[in-house]
């Protein structure tokens, strides 16, 4: 491995502000567009993180994930919004919502009339994906990172890192897995709307992943 590489890095941004996350209500499969508020925050993002020598060099960028949903996709158009040549990016499944089935749309207090003792980290959602399904897609999605990132750091093909534009839940489950967690332990890491995480290594060593910084949209609010 060469040594004069700097360790790669995952940057995971979940999508501005909707109607729906500023109510707390579960927002999966349902395509609802950022507020007014939400592209502003995501523009002060842009400018503050996004660009030639900032955290986020869209020269560094190998690849971008980014799920369909057109909160996230206009997440990352106004990312890029400044940068003359903005990174490819590729439209994924693998990154969307947790699809929550029947709760869709509901608030947890609406949830837990339905179902008192109900936790989305263990019991999943009925009619939706569950807690073993979506385990294992953030899985491959990790996966598939981390060959990028080997590929990179062990044999110098492709850039430094990667972008994942995406969701609360998504974000908090890949957050926890990166780091070998079981699922449910996504439950301790906050990740607000517009916020920026960014996932590497310690030591050097591809087999230590860790968590370098969260939630870094607090710098620019």
């Amino acid at each position: 491995m060469s040594q004069s590489r700097l360790m790669p890095r995952l940057f995971v941004i979940r999508h501005g502000e909707t109607e729906w996350s500023q109510n707390g209500r579960h927002t999966g499969r349902s395509d609802i567009p950022l507020t007014q508020r939400g592209e502003e925050q995501i523009k002060k993002v842009g400018e503050r993180l996004v660009g030639p020598g900032l955290a986020i060099d869209p020269e560094n960028l190998c690849t971008v994930f980014v799920s369909p949903r057109q909160r996230a996709h206009k997440t990352y158009h106004l990312l890029f919004s400044h940068v003359d040549n903005p990174p490819h990016h590729v439209l994924s499944e693998e990154v969307r919502e947790w699809d929550y089935g029947e709760y869709e749309g509901l608030r947890s207090p609406e949830i837990k009339k339905l179902s008192p003792n109900w936790s989305i980290w263990k019991d999943g959602c009925p009619g939706g994906e569950s807690a073993e399904e979506m385990e294992a897609r953030v899985d491959n999605v990790i996966s598939k990172v981390r060959e990028y990132h080997k590929q990179y750091k062990e044999e110098g093909i492709n850039t430094r890192d990667v972008l994942i534009v995406a969701h609360g839940h998504l974000s908090r489950v890949l957050i926890a897995r990166w780091m070998n967690f079981p699922l449910h332990l996504g439950t301790h890491f906050n990740v607000e709307p517009g916020s920026v995480a960014v996932l590497g290594y310690n030591h050097n060593n591809l087999e230590e992943p860790a968590l370098n910084a969260l939630n870094l949209y607090a710098l620019i609010h």
